[in-house]
């Protein structure tokens, strides 16, 4: 394959498909945009989740876990009784932050546009 060709540009480890699987799921951005908007950068996990309506503890704790391991926030244990935990922004998590609230800011800025979008399909239990 040539460089520069459309299939090497668009192969599966490109940057355009490395950043959208950050973002596979919608909670991942929210959780970096709460972290760094209404947090400061840092939350214990129960704040955290009385600020994102709409997560379930599960998926929460799940979100945070991946988060964790690719490097985007870090987990601190305060030794109180009982263990409080607290997530933080990681450098690399600060650097992730910034596209995050471009869009999140395109998106406020531009409710007529989001408006016009037809409804998507959604999953429902019968």
């Amino acid at each position: 394959m040539l460089p520069g060709t459309a299939e090497e540009e668009w192969r599966e480890d490109c940057a355009p498909r490395r950043v959208l699987s950050l973002f596979a799921t919608k909670w991942t951005s929210m959780v970096l945009h709460t972290l760094h908007a209404r947090h400061g950068g840092a939350c214990r996990t129960g704040a955290l989740q009385r600020s994102l309506p709409g997560i379930s503890k599960k998926m929460l704790t799940q979100t945070l876990r991946d988060m964790e391991e690719i490097g985007l926030i870090s987990r601190h244990v305060q030794s109180d009784i009982p263990p409080a935990v607290e997530y933080r922004l990681t450098a690399l998590g600060m650097r992730f932050v910034e596209p995050v609230e471009l869009l999140y800011a395109w998106g406020r800025d531009n409710p007529d546009a989001l408006d016009q979008l037809g409804t998507r399909p959604t999953s429902r239990r019968s």
